[in-house]
C-alpha cells in the first residue's frame, strides 16, 4: 500500500491513480490493434480473422491483374479417350465370362447376372486392361448382365473437346480460333 507521502502527482496536478485505467485501456487498445497488424499473434490467429479476408483479397487480386494481363489462348493438351470397339468384341467377352464364371452359365451368356461383386469386379478390370477402355464409376451399378457390358464395350466413343470442335467446323468469316503452340 502507498501511504500519503507516496502518491505521486502527473505535470498536470492528477494523481498518478486516476490515469491506471487510462492506461490499461491504451494497453489494451495497442495489444488489439498489434494483434489485428499479426505483430503480437500469429497470422492465422487475426482479431476475428479479418487479416486472413484481408490476405485472401490481396492474393485474389494479384490473380485477377495476372490473368487480365494475358489474354492469349493456349491449345489444351490432347485427350486420349477416344474408344473404338475391336471386330470380335462379342467373341472376346463371351470368353472372358466363360473363364471368369465356369461351367454355371445360362444357355444364353448374354443373360448371365452380375451379381457377385467379386466376379463382376474381376471381369471388368480384365476388359479394362484388355480393350483400354473402363466402365466409369458412375455407370458400375448399371452393368447388371453381361448384356450390358457387351452394350457399352461396342460403343464406340468419340472424345473431342468443344474447342476442337469449333475448329473442325466452318466458322463464318469474322471468327477464327487460332492456338498457340
Amino acid at each position: 500500500m502507498r501511504g500519503a507521502a507516496e502518491v505521486r502527482h502527473s505535470p498536470a496536478g492528477w494523481r498518478e491513480e486516476a490515469w491506471r485505467p487510462l492506461r490499461m485501456a491504451a494497453v489494451a487498445a495497442l495489444r488489439v490493434v498489434g494483434r489485428r497488424l499479426g505483430l503480437g499473434a500469429p497470422a492465422g490467429r487475426a482479431f476475428w480473422g479479418g487479416l486472413r479476408k484481408e490476405e485472401k483479397e490481396v492474393e485474389a487480386d494479384k490473380i485477377i491483374h495476372e490473368e487480365k494481363s494475358e489474354p492469349s489462348l493456349i491449345c489444351p493438351p490432347p485427350r486420349s479417350r477416344n474408344y473404338l470397339p475391336p471386330e470380335d468384341i462379342q467373341s472376346s467377352l463371351e470368353s472372358h465370362i466363360k473363364e471368369i464364371f465356369g461351367p454355371s452359365l445360362p444357355d444364353n451368356w448374354q443373360q448371365t447376372p452380375l451379381k457377385e461383386n467379386k466376379l463382376k469386379y474381376r471381369l471388368l478390370a480384365q476388359l479394362a486392361a484388355e480393350l483400354g477402355h473402363a466402365v466409369p464409376n458412375s455407370q458400375l451399378h448399371l452393368m447388371r448382365s453381361a448384356e450390358d457390358v457387351l452394350n457399352f464395350y461396342s460403343t464406340p466413343v468419340k472424345d473431342v473437346s468443344k474447342f476442337n470442335e469449333l475448329c473442325a467446323t466452318e466458322l463464318p468469316p469474322n471468327l477464327k480460333i487460332i492456338w498457340e503452340q
